[in-house]
């Protein structure tokens, strides 16, 4: 058998990225949208947060483990695993539910995994594969947000404790988090890549307060707020990693969030562009099907072709990262292409649904408003240029 008959005999598993254990990851995720996910989440957009027994049920699945160790409920997969994800939680159309799932697993917790102590995992890793703690990263701050050496908040050694002062803003999770990766400022005179690091900072904790949950355009089923630190001590044992060795980590764990984002976003993409042709292909206009307008279908086909290649550049750039290459530009190329990619589809797709796609109603009119973020969040597109410019 030849290698083509043998790649068009696998059925769906078409892309040489992708094994038979990735692929059994994408349909058991995909089931659980259709089941779990569609039929309830436009309630969570109301109430602003995904329950609690949903975040759950991803644990007992596994979908939380995907990247950690066996020893805590993990199952040890790869980046590519991690894409499967992202794409099938974007493909839901309810991003707020895939963005408070995907910053738990792979913008927050892989910061314990990456660097935890072993007390540090045992204590929190298994809570976290169940669903049963969830955790929020908390970097971003009123004034510092791609720019992480700008970040103000501070940590003061005190005997064995660390007192954190400052404010962090715009944290996905952060009003219903029970943990929080919190970068601060432990040597105000050292390098700025050498001045930050990074606590663990539990719900509850004196001094650590929720000061706003933020009301947001879009991704409205995912919780984020506005955090406050006042004289908040934090054990000593608490800090994640080595003191002044934070900024690295971010920047470290900045290449995966990206390629989940891209992922993500082109997932959402390729949803929009399917309900777009269910709608165009029955929508009737001047007594015919909006499809048979050339100009409709020839856009469409365009924004597939593209939408296509944003799908391979995040394919390829996660197996690179898989390989243990360092991807940093064709990550950065993924979170540039694809944040503007996904907002181009949308504003097209929503046109082509003409009144209705306007209307609250409608799911495209909610997609819309969720990828817009997606050219800001993570890493906006002009600084992503930058990095890509860098490497040149």
């Amino acid at each position: 058998m030849s290698a083509v008959e043998k790649f068009a005999g696998e059925g769906a598993r078409r892309s040489p990225y992708f094994t038979e254990e990735h692929e059994a990851l994408r349909d058991q995720v995909r089931r659980f949208v259709e089941s779990e996910i569609k039929p309830h989440a436009l309630k969570w957009e109301e109430d602003g947060f995904v329950p609690r027994e949903v975040l759950r049920k991803m644990g007992e699945l596994g979908f939380f483990g995907i990247r950690y160790p066996a020893e805590y409920g993990g199952s040890e997969m790869d980046t590519m695993a991690t894409v499967v994800l992202a794409e099938e939680l974007g493909r839901s159309t309810f991003s707020g539910v895939a963005i408070t799932a995907l910053v738990h697993t792979d913008m927050a917790s892989v910061h314990i995994a990456n660097a935890g102590s072993k007390a540090q995992k045992d204590q929190y890793l298994p809570a976290i594969i169940a669903g049963e703690k969830i955790v929020a990263v908390a970097v971003t701050e009123p004034d510092a947000g791609s720019d992480v050496k700008g970040i103000r908040t501070t940590a003061r050694r005190e005997g064995d404790h660390y007192v954190l002062n400052g404010a962090k803003m715009f944290i996905t999770n952060g009003v219903y988090a029970d943990l929080y990766c919190v970068a601060a400022k432990t040597d105000p005179m050292a390098k700025p890549s050498q001045s930050v690091s990074i606590f663990l900072v539990e719900k509850g904790t004196p001094g650590f307060s929720v000061s706003r949950a933020l009301d947001k355009h879009g991704w409205r089923s995912s919780d984020t707020a506005e955090l406050s630190f006042v004289d908040c001590r934090v054990p000593a044992e608490n800090l994640l990693g080595q003191e002044g060795r934070g900024f690295y980590a971010i920047m470290s764990n900045f290449q995966n969030e990206r390629t989940v984002i891209g992922a993500m976003a082109m997932g959402e993409a390729q949803a929009a562009i399917d309900l777009t042709l269910d709608y165009v292909k029955t929508r009737k206009a001047f007594g015919a099907p909006l499809w048979e307008k050339q100009a409709i279908r020839q856009r469409l086909a365009e924004l597939a072709s593209k939408v296509e290649a944003g799908r391979q550049l995040v394919y390829h750039a996660a197996w690179l990262d898989a390989q243990g290459f360092d991807a940093t530009r064709e990550v950065s190329m993924v979170k540039a292409y694809c944040g503007e990619l996904v907002n181009e589809v949308m504003y097209d797709c929503l046109q082509f649904h003409g009144g209705m796609g306007y209307m609250r109603e409608s799911t495209i009119e909610r997609m819309t408003r969720d990828a817009r973020v997606q050219a800001i969040g993570g890493g906006a597109t002009e600084v992503m240029l930058e990095e890509v410019a860098k490497r040149l």
